[in-house]
């Protein structure tokens, strides 16, 4: 056994790890990955850039390239006891393509950074595989990333990821909220559970840090007649992408100025409502919200109850069962609703001097 092996880090196995992660990352490569995974740095040729297919029909003429990085907090924690890693993977590719979706962009490529006290290869292939498989779907590279052992920095069976993405919009095409307007209506999206956000406060409230790993994957594997399954298989739910529903949407109003046009999303990540919707609002604008407009989950009630939050502070913390907010013209409004199923959930209203720009009224107590 070598020096560096006895001290905690096994280069040999991180090596065996890498060749795997390389022909999972393979399955996402289209014609535009030119390097993928092994060398330094990987290589994305924009003249080959593209996909989707209805990516490929908005066109470019002057592209800009956005960008974003996330994790998937202490969520995590749930999967290790658990032993159910493929998730997180997709939960951290559709995190990312979520939040620069929100700019109007399509996703080119993604990258991950991995780090644990000791590598699991189970573990890390099962994720791998999440993040490979979301990719694909998105129409994006898993062009490479970094795997770090770290001995000492993070305990026995925990580990920490973080995603990269790289997309590309039509400069004249960025949403930002510039064209919102009063008298535009707020439509909902509706999530796939809590995404990848609250887990702390659900882990407080569930006591789902005890020392005993098996006490905790005992709470998790708990049936709920509310929930109609385990509370792990609720809480582990993926984040969903809103991708292949709104992609579509943006593309073709790229092409077509008679297409409805969506002039602001917001990715109701941490934060909740309160933080999220005035990252694209004008500053002389705010969000009136009626909770009462759309149906929450059994999930969040049952986190509310149990831990005696406030409505206040759960719409601050969670996405209450809307994971996107769409905001557009009356008109065009209507007819997303009937093409996307959403639900109208609010108006934008001229902002009263010094008022807050997110009212959300039919709280419960």
């Amino acid at each position: 056994m070598g020096a560096y092996k006895e001290a905690g880090v096994d280069i040999d196995a991180k090596m065996e790890a890498i060749a795997s992660i390389s022909e999972q990352a393979a399955g996402s490569y289209s014609p535009a990955v030119l390097s993928g995974i092994g060398h330094f740095g990987g290589f994305f040729s924009l003249a080959e850039a593209g996909a989707p297919a209805y990516a490929q029909a908005a066109g470019y003429k002057e592209p800009v390239l956005v960008a974003s990085a996330d994790g998937v907090g202490t969520k995590l924690k749930l999967a290790v006891a658990l032993g159910r890693h493929e998730g997180i993977g997709r939960d951290l590719v559709n995190h990312c393509v979520n939040d620069i979706l929100v700019c109007g962009a399509f996703p080119l490529f993604f990258l991950d950074y991995f780090a644990a006290g000791k590598l699991d290869a189970v573990a890390l292939g099962q994720l791998v595989a999440g993040m490979a498989a979301a990719c694909k779907e998105a129409g994006c590279a898993l062009l490479g990333g970094e795997t770090a052992e770290m001995p000492g920095v993070y305990r026995d069976g925990d580990y920490d990821v973080a995603g990269f993405i790289v997309g590309m919009v039509e400069k004249e095409r960025i949403l930002n909220g510039a064209k919102v307007g009063d008298g535009d209506v707020l439509l909902g999206l509706p999530s796939t559970g809590l995404h990848t956000n609250g887990y702390s406060l659900v882990r407080h409230i569930f006591d789902l840090d005890p020392e005993d790993a098996e006490q905790a994957a005992a709470k998790l594997n708990e049936h709920y007649d509310e929930l109609g399954g385990s509370l792990g298989d609720a809480l582990l739910a993926v984040h969903q992408s809103y991708l292949p529903q709104l992609g579509p949407i943006l593309a073709a109003s790229a092409n077509d100025s008679r297409a409805p046009q969506i002039k602001a999303m917001a990715h109701i990540t941490g934060g909740g409502f309160y933080d999220n919707l005035p990252r694209v609002l004008p500053e002389h604008l705010a969000v009136k919200i009626n909770a009462q407009s759309w149906q929450v989950p059994p999930l969040f009630r049952l986190i509310q109850q149990r831990g005696q939050v406030s409505s206040t502070e759960m719409y601050r913390v969670f996405n209450m069962g809307i994971g996107m907010v769409l905001i557009a013209g009356p008109r065009n409004a209507e007819w997303l609703s009937q093409r996307l199923q959403t639900v109208q959930i609010g108006e934008v209203v001229r902002r009263a001097d010094g008022g807050p720009q997110v009212e959300i009224s039919g709280l419960e107590a």
